[in-house]
């Protein structure tokens, strides 16, 4: 059933129009943007269950291209490409601002905009928030990739991309695909490594944030820094 041959009064897109988006729960704005089901499944029932598979509209935020492709139902191109678009505008929204207020205003856009770019990556990546004298948002830049289970980090590479930003400060970021954001002994030593390399060209380093889906943890806050 699509969207269209629901009641006018269960239809989504009336709702929104009549009530504002945020009359609408997470399964009819995705149904939204789905438009119809497959055959013996509704639109409703179909953007339930994606959810349900996903965990809810944050998990499927952080979802792959690949994961979407495995889903029946989102194995054709149009609407894979629509829900990685709304990625990606999730993406941009958060990076503007960033680049428009100072990082730390708002510690949990910094989590959330780290989450989607690294959290579901099947290998560890790590990556770099530079930022300038008033800790807004230069570049993130993603330095190296390893396995599952180590990054090899050179530090004269973080070093001169913090030149070239002509960064003030950075932010450490790094994901761990285990899912638990504790972290390891290697990260401590990494991270204190870092911090004095960036020193010597006074740089500072404000937080290391370590993420998986749907969890992040500040190794500032932890006093780990």
């Amino acid at each position: 059933m699509s969207l269209k041959d629901l009641p006018a009064d269960a239809q989504p897109r009336e709702k929104l129009l009549e009530r504002g988006a945020a009359a609408l729960s997470d399964t009819e704005l995705l149904a939204l943007l789905l438009r119809t089901g497959t055959a013996g499944r509704g639109v409703l029932q179909m953007a339930h269950e994606v959810l349900e598979r996903f965990g809810g509209i944050a998990g499927l935020l952080h979802t792959s291209a690949d994961e979407l492709k495995a889903v029946k139902g989102l194995g054709g191109d149009a609407k894979r490409a629509e829900l990685l678009a709304v990625l990606e505008l999730a993406r941009r929204a958060l990076a503007q601002q960033l680049k428009e207020r100072e990082v730390f205003s708002s510690p949990g856009a910094v989590m959330q905009y780290l989450q989607l770019h690294l959290a579901r990556r099947e290998h560890e990546v790590f990556a770099v928030l530079f930022l300038d004298a008033q800790h807004r948002l230069l570049a993130l830049e993603e330095l190296f990739r390893g396995s599952l289970t180590q990054t090899s980090v050179y530090p004269r590479e973080v070093v001169l991309h913090a030149l070239r930003h002509q960064a003030a400060a950075v932010v450490l970021a790094h994901n761990h695909p285990s899912g638990t954001v504790q972290p390891s002994r290697a990260d401590e030593a990494l991270t204190q490594t870092l911090k004095a390399a960036l020193a010597l060209i006074d740089v500072r380093v404000l937080d290391h944030i370590i993420v998986a889906p749907g969890a992040a943890l500040s190794m500032a806050e932890k006093g780990l820094l």
